[in-house]
């Protein structure tokens, strides 16, 4: 892609609604539009790095065994009556009437719609265990929407959902997702506190937090530092090694304030391994049981032949506010490093253009042309604008890696550096090879 030609409306100055880092500079490159309060439109720059989140949260659901599938934006009201939370959500769910006078709404979660799916397809524990998952957008009716894409009405999420026998069975289930996400977010190039957390409107008795370590964050964490040394490499796919993964995690101190007690930091954790920050809650999993097989008479034929509501849980993540926490958790001192897993592209040439020698210009669209043919994602900045500019808007945009071809560029060598790193002279057949890396 030639710079001149994608559509990324950059700003020259901090919008002036915009209160925290990734909003301002989410706003600033124009990665997203503001529709109307707490809704956005994604631009080409920030759609593309949403579509690379998901990607590898698809990916990881995938290797688990979940199984994708499509459920609708809107749903009819009365399936949320017959659970009995219809009434009990609250004003964040959007309640609307078509045309024949019918309440619908949008969807805030989907509970509910899953479970009336399953109960009309599945009578026997012969088909469990079962994990659905869809990725789809969802409206909250926010009441202060702030934070940009952080806290909005309108997200894009993977929420998915499991099934089981029993409570044993459904805890293998919960457990294969803990795994899941702590790989996803890794993956990210995050790293992600499961936390022991509140169950909320979603209900339940087991439910954990996945934060990541941001100062913008609303949650303030509490936290032994060894959590972070724990070794996913050690753990199988096995229910025992799984199970004993997150009592792993569960073993050493993380809370938030919400669970915080300060007597009980200090006996459990040494003074040298506190660690005391904020973070943003980037996705969220819950075991509820039957709080929804029940009232919605989700059964199943058990071994015996006898009818037992299905054990459900359910997993979020919001991938759409994950583009903004990788932000607060990257972003430093008017630069930023996007992780090179999601990265808008692998590498941007940055060239000296002058207006009577087009030589540079030459040189920069050969080694483009050689770095798409290695099915390397390249973006050529061609525009005709001082290097200062350039380097700058280049430091908030956050390709990973940059090639700067000008008056040090030699005949077969070129300027290539890591941003925010120190710049090498190399041959485009090591640059080439520095970027498969």
């Amino acid at each position: 892609m030639y710079l001149s030609k994608l559509f990324i409306p950059i700003l020259k100055d901090l919008p002036s609604e915009a209160k925290i880092k990734s909003h301002q500079l989410m706003l600033r490159t124009g990665m997203i539009k503001q529709s109307a309060a707490g809704i956005y439109s994604w631009l080409p720059l920030g759609f593309k790095i949403m579509k690379k989140i998901e990607s590898i949260v698809r990916e990881e659901q995938n290797f688990i065994g979940a199984q994708e599938m499509l459920m609708p934006t809107i749903q009819s009201s009365e399936i949320w009556k017959e659970s009995g939370r219809y009434e009990d959500y609250g004003d964040e769910m959007l309640r609307i009437k078509d045309r024949q006078g019918r309440e619908m709404l949008y969807g805030p979660t989907n509970e509910e719609l899953i479970t009336d799916i399953f109960r009309s397809s599945v009578k026997s524990y012969k088909s469990l265990p079962q994990i659905l998952y869809h990725i789809q957008w969802k409206f909250r009716d926010e009441i202060r929407p702030r934070f940009g894409v952080m806290r909005c009405r309108e997200f894009y999420m993977k929420d998915a959902y499991s099934f089981d026998l029993n409570d044993v069975e459904a805890k293998n289930s919960y457990n294969k997702m803990f795994y899941s996400y702590i790989k996803t977010f890794n993956r990210l190039g995050l790293k992600a506190i499961p936390m022991a957390a509140d169950t909320g409107p979603i209900g339940g008795d087991l439910s954990h937090e996945f934060i990541i370590l941001a100062e913008t964050g609303e949650s303030h964490i509490y936290a032994d530092k060894r959590i972070f040394e724990i070794d996913l490499n050690k753990y199988s796919s096995s229910n025992e090694s799984l199970n004993k993964m997150r009592e792993d995690f569960s073993s050493i101190y993380a809370v938030t304030d919400e669970k915080f007690n300060n007597d009980e930091f200090n006996k459990k954790v040494k003074k040298e391994n506190q660690l005391k920050t904020k973070g943003i809650e980037v996705g969220h999993i819950f075991y509820f049981g039957d709080k929804y097989s029940k009232p919605l008479n989700c059964l199943i034929d058990d071994k015996g032949g006898k009818k037992t509501p299905v054990r459900m849980a359910s997993y979020g993540i919001g991938i759409s506010r994950l583009v903004g926490a990788t932000i607060e958790a990257n972003y430093n001192k008017g630069i930023m490093k996007w992780p090179k897993s999601i990265a808008p592209f692998d590498v941007v040439i940055i060239v000296n253009i002058s207006k009577n020698n087009r030589e540079n210009l030459e040189k920069a669209e050969k080694i483009y042309k050689e770095l798409k043919k290695q099915n390397i994602d390249v973006l050529l900045d061609d525009v005709d604008e001082n290097m200062s500019n350039k380097f700058k808007k280049h430091d908030l945009i956050g390709i990973p890696y940059q090639i700067i071809v000008g008056s040090k560029t030699e005949l077969d060598k070129y300027e290539f550096k890591e941003q925010n790193s120190k710049t090498q002279i190399l041959s485009l057949e090591n640059i080439k090879s520095q970027l498969k890396k």
